[in-house]
């Protein structure tokens, strides 16, 4: 049932434009490339003040205040893009390991965030310096940092496998 599902995704005639189409995928997987970056970089920003390795002169909330609104911009822009790639060939997607560790590394990337912000981010406005910032939350930046470069590296190797 699910690879009748992929299959006849696959044979819309988006998916089929996507990936029949010269210059198609490759505009789309750039602009995916260039969303995840800006993920990637802004998430980055914040966990790594987060863990006491930049912006050691700013507040955690400042920071991700001004972050967050691009972060989640640039994740709608990678999330549509990465939508469109999948469907040009979703079964050979669905079915690459890579591509099923990305997905992983996403959701825990998700799990993550909802912890920090539900079970550890209550006093945010008052993590001033790296020394207030409390162990917890420097653990969700480090292994935010882990998640998003293991998405990085697994969205890099799904086109060899």
């Amino acid at each position: 049932m699910l690879e009748d599902t992929l299959m006849m995704i696959e044979n819309t005639r988006l998916a089929t434009a996507i990936r029949e189409e010269g210059l198609l995928f490759p505009w789309i997987e750039s602009i995916h490339v260039l969303a995840l970056v800006l993920v990637v970089g802004f998430i980055l920003i914040v966990d790594l003040r987060l863990v006491g390795l930049a912006s050691k002169k700013r507040g955690v909330a400042e920071l991700a205040s001004n972050a967050l609104p691009m972060t989640w911009g640039a994740f709608i822009v990678a999330l549509l893009s990465g939508a469109l790639l999948f469907i040009s060939n979703a079964i050979s997607y669905w079915d690459n390991v890579f591509f099923q560790i990305k997905l992983v590394l996403i959701l825990l990337a998700g799990v993550n965030m909802f912890a920090f912000h539900h079970l550890v981010a209550h006093d945010l406005a008052e993590w001033r310096t790296p020394d207030t910032t409390p162990a917890l939350a420097k653990a969700a930046g480090g292994v935010s940092m882990l998640l998003w470069i293991g998405v990085v590296i697994c969205g890099r190797w799904i086109g060899f496998v």
